[in-house]
C-alpha cells in the first residue's frame, strides 16, 4: 500500500507550500509545522510540481478569459462606431469602423489558431524538383514500362491525390 503524503494531508498544507515556493529552509518549516524534512522533500518533489501546474494553467485560462472578454468589448464598441457612421452618413468612419473590425477577425483568428500564416512552399514548380524528375525520366528511358510507371506516379503525386503510386 502507497504511503500518504504527510504534508498533502497536513491542516497547514497551504502554508507548508507557501514556504516551500518562497524557498525557506526545510529544517525551519519542519519544526514550525511538526513534519520531517524527508516529508517535506519528497512533498516539495512529487506534488508542488504538479501544484504549480494546475495554477499555471488556471492563470492561463484566466488570462485567456480576460482576452476575450477584452475582444468582446472591443468588437462590440467597433460595430457600435459602425452603426453610428452608417446612421450619421460618415463614410470616412464607416471604413475606418470597417477596418478596425477586419482587424480584430484577423486576431480573433490567429488567437484561435484559425489563421496559419507561415509560409507554404510548393517544391512542385521548384526548379530544383524539376531537374531531379527530368533526371529520373531520363535515366529510365531505356526502360519503358519503369518509366511510364513512374511518370504516371509522378503525376498523380503532382496533381495532389497524395497516393504517388
Amino acid at each position: 500500500m502507497a504511503r500518504r503524503c504527510t504534508v498533502c494531508t497536513h491542516t497547514e498544507r497551504e502554508a507548508i507550500e507557501a514556504a516551500l515556493l518562497a524557498g525557506e529552509p526545510l529544517r525551519d518549516i519542519a519544526g514550525q509545522r511538526g513534519v520531517s524534512k524527508s516529508a517535506l522533500q519528497r512533498h516539495q518533489m512529487e506534488h508542488i510540481p504538479a501544484a504549480l501546474a494546475k495554477a499555471q494553467e488556471a492563470q492561463e485560462a484566466a488570462h485567456a478569459i480576460d482576452l476575450v472578454k477584452q475582444l468582446r468589448e472591443v468588437d462590440a464598441t467597433a460595430l457600435s462606431i459602425l452603426a453610428e457612421a452608417r446612421q450619421g452618413h460618415d463614410p470616412d468612419l464607416a471604413l475606418r469602423a470597417m477596418d478596425r473590425i477586419h482587424k480584430q477577425l484577423e486576431l480573433q483568428a490567429k488567437l484561435l489558431g484559425q489563421l496559419d500564416e507561415r509560409p507554404q512552399v510548393n517544391i512542385l514548380v521548384s526548379p530544383e524538383w524539376i531537374a531531379i524528375r527530368t533526371t529520373l525520366l531520363t535515366a529510365l528511358a531505356p526502360y519503358t514500362e519503369a518509366r511510364v510507371a513512374v511518370a504516371r506516379a509522378l503525376l498523380q503525386l503532382e496533381a495532389g491525390d497524395g497516393r504517388g503510386g
